[in-house]
């Protein structure tokens, strides 16, 4: 059990650098190692998303205290350049992780989106990045009655909680266009999502093309309805997903951008993201670790 920042620390580093081993055949890396090694500057990103930090300069200046655990800091620009570069490495990581996560498995999850805005309003005519080469753009965010300049991040999680796949999409895409193609890349499914994914036509394609079955709530002007049973069970499964968008938002502060470009808000995704399964992980093992001493002690080893 991970009882202090030390404790965190050790583990992260352990699981990440065993499966970067286990990844080193599909690493190609011009030049000499660097200090501070990939399974370091991982291990970093990850506990400090952990944390809930989200700008480089504290978490450098965090990590400077705790040379014993990290003896090699690089600078920040230096950072962020390795962090952009490792994002494809560390969403990587993350499938494995999901691989060894029974919960990742489940047949049934729940679809839904959260708002990546990269740049205020007043900031968007002056600006000089180039957002809209990468489809940024203006959407409407219903849910909270505000438009945002940037993206949507479209999320499909079990009903355990586990983030088992995820979509970035321009924020003017509808959620219902996003989500088709998010689960055209799954079989064998059962997917509540609200209304905003009500469509027949692709509910009968999902259902045929790839055995998914889409449960929606039906808008109260549609004749077919469903009973308040079933409606108070989908309403219990889609609490999962908003529990693990407050997870991503208040813990981890996804919608909190610092990025200047397109490939460092996908960097910073990735490794919130990968956070995120990580403590899953972290989570199951303990608790095996735990069941494991419970049944030693009722019996004892001869």
């Amino acid at each position: 059990m991970i009882t202090d920042f030390d404790d965190l620390c050790l583990w992260t580093y352990v699981i990440v650098d065993d499966i970067l081993i286990k990844l080193t055949p599909l690493l190609r890396r011009p030049g000499p190692c660097p200090d501070c090694s990939d399974s370091e500057l991982i291990a970093m990103i990850l506990i400090a998303e952990c944390k809930g930090g989200d700008m480089e300069t504290q978490l450098l200046s965090e990590f400077s205290q705790h040379r014993h655990l990290f003896p090699i800091l690089p600078c920040q620009s230096r950072f962020n350049r390795r962090q952009r570069n490792l994002g494809a490495l560390i969403n990587q990581i993350r499938q494995v992780l999901l691989a060894d996560i029974e919960a990742a498995s489940d047949k049934l999850c729940v679809i839904d989106s959260l708002p990546i805005p990269v740049m205020q309003f007043h900031l968007v005519p002056s600006s000089t990045n180039n957002w809209s080469c990468y489809d940024a753009n203006y959407g409407r965010v219903e849910s909270k009655k505000q438009t945002i300049f940037g993206y949507k991040l479209h999320l499909l999680v079990t009903a355990s909680g586990v983030i088992v796949d995820f979509e970035l999409a321009p924020a003017s895409k509808t959620d219902l266009a996003v989500g088709h193609e998010l689960l055209a890349n799954h079989q064998d499914k059962q997917v509540i999502g609200d209304k905003a994914y009500i469509s027949t036509k692709v509910k009968d394609q999902l259902a045929q093309l790839n055995r998914i079955e889409l449960i929606t709530l039906p808008k109260r002007n549609q004749k077919q309805q469903i009973s308040t049973q079933t409606k108070r069970w989908i309403n219990q499964i889609r609490q999962i997903v908003e529990t693990v968008n407050g997870q991503l938002t208040q813990q981890f502060q996804i919608q909190n951008n610092h990025a200047h470009s397109f490939w460092g808000v996908c960097a910073r995704l990735y490794a919130k993201l990968t956070a995120h399964t990580l403590c899953i992980y972290l989570n199951q093992l303990f608790k095996k670790e735990s069941l494991l001493q419970m049944k030693e002690l009722a019996f004892p080893t001869p």
